[in-house]
């Protein structure tokens, strides 16, 4: 049986996440605008890895702030897996 672990949207697209990895990007980064509390966030769900520049990881895991927030990722801030 393959166990997969449960998390939420609200955990998975966090990007206020501590130890996130200093590699991964997102669309709302390059918007050079004030939030507008008004505005309901588009939480669009666009990330990818600078390493190597689309949604999978060096390690071949998604890159989203869920999975890219944990030290034991072994690609964290580094891309070096292993």
């Amino acid at each position: 049986m393959n166990a997969q672990k449960t998390v939420c949207e609200s955990d998975r697209f966090n990007i206020k996440h501590p130890g996130l990895c200093p590699s991964l990007r997102w669309k709302g980064q390059f918007i050079l605008a004030e939030p507008d509390p008004t505005v309901q966030p588009s939480n669009d769900g666009l990330f990818w890895c600078t390493h190597t520049q689309n949604c999978i990881g060096p390690d071949g895991e998604l890159a989203e702030p869920g999975n890219c927030s944990a030290a034991s990722r072994g690609c964290h801030g580094t891309g070096k897996c292993g």
